[in-house]
């Protein structure tokens, strides 16, 4: 039985049994985190995942007080590990149940960025680690989100994007797409993508003046700048 949606901040309830999903295609990442997970809630129910499938599929047949899941995995298993497959499993995630607590534990933060409307108006607890952190900082995180609590600072100071600005990068610099493709593919003029490009080089602070004055490619220099961001991977 979930405790996500009567805890704040209060001592858990010794009756519920916790139930703690984590989700890493990493083994040794995967072994260590339950380890240390093991440790720190000792009467928990601690089940693993390493897929988007297969973390569905749990989904499907129990109830979490947390989930603790990666970035980077892949969508089943033999496919490559991608950061757009654990950004899509997790937004998936947040619509289908607003008051599921979160610990997202990756080495790629910035990606976050890209979800950031969604996780602001998550219901649930809702907490950010990398995978560098000590031991004792990451369980703090994973207290927080585990009773209702959110802990986002690590992208608050990020560039958002409008998602049709986001739809743009990946079509030009995931799937190599030309303007009047993208323009196709978005059923936009190629006018109204254009004029996406001087929104985005305006917010990631890319201006012709700058590039030329470097001998850098405003587009280049624009996928540079988005590869930093963590907008596109």
């Amino acid at each position: 039985m979930s405790i996500k949606k009567h805890q704040v901040y209060g001592d858990l309830p010794v009756e519920k049994k916790l139930g703690i999903l984590v989700v890493d295609d990493h083994q040794l990442i995967l072994t260590g985190t339950l380890d240390v997970l093991s440790r720190e809630y000792a009467e928990a129910s601690i089940i693993k995942a390493q897929t988007a499938k297969e973390t569905l599929s749990k989904l499907q047949f129990h109830q979490f007080d947390l989930i603790v899941m990666d970035l980077s995995i892949p969508n089943q298993q033999g496919e490559t590990a991608e950061i757009d497959t654990g950004i899509k499993l997790l937004q998936t995630l947040l619509q289908e149940d607003p008051h599921q607590n979160f610990m997202v534990q990756t080495s790629y933060v910035k990606a976050l960025i890209r979800i950031k409307h969604e996780i602001d108006n998550h219901q649930g607890g809702f907490a950010i680690a990398n995978k560098g952190l000590p031991e004792s900082e990451m369980l703090m995180r994973v207290n927080l989100a585990l009773h209702g609590a959110t802990h986002t600072k690590d992208i608050k100071t990020g560039i958002e994007l409008k998602p049709e600005w986001s739809e743009v990068l990946r079509l030009a610099f995931e799937e190599s797409l030309t303007d009047k493709a993208i323009a196709e593919r978005m059923y936009k003029s190629e006018r109204a993508v254009r004029t996406y490009w001087t929104k985005i080089q305006d917010v990631l602070g890319v201006y012709p003046e700058e590039c030329k004055q470097g001998g850098k490619n405003m587009r280049i220099q624009t996928e540079v700048r988005s590869r930093e961001e963590g907008l596109i991977d």
